[in-house]
């Protein structure tokens, strides 16, 4: 399989991961002490970087940091939108559109070198 595709499938994985650590707590533990939060929420974020390492090192090998950091920022937008409507029940906004424009237009710098070889 593809090193990019195997980077992307991996880091959707553990952004999934990222988000219930870091907002999760936010809906499911709000009755409970702030170091209760920080205690789960570093043993579910352990799964994020069991799957964010690796894919980091896989990716490093077709793409630069800077490429593998925008692919995140897009995952973690993309996972990021449902989790907060579906899970965090919050309004879906105009704003998450344009911060998905702003975010196709850091891809397309990232990525001309290659788009335009």
């Amino acid at each position: 399989m593809n090193q990019l595709i195997i980077t992307v499938c991996l880091l959707i994985l553990s952004n999934f991961f990222m988000t219930f650590a870091w907002y999760g707590h936010l809906r499911f533990l709000h009755n409970q002490t702030w170091i209760i939060a920080v205690f789960i929420s570093w043993g579910i974020a352990l799964f994020e970087y069991l799957l964010q390492v690796p894919a980091n090192r896989i990716g490093f090998q077709v793409a630069t940091a800077g490429q593998l950091n925008i692919i995140q920022e897009v995952i973690s937008l993309s996972v990021f939108i449902p989790f907060s409507v579906f899970i965090l029940k919050e309004p879906f906004k105009t704003d998450f559109i344009w911060a998905g424009l702003c975010l196709l237009g850091a891809v397309f710098f990232m990525f001309r070198d290659k788009i335009f070889v």
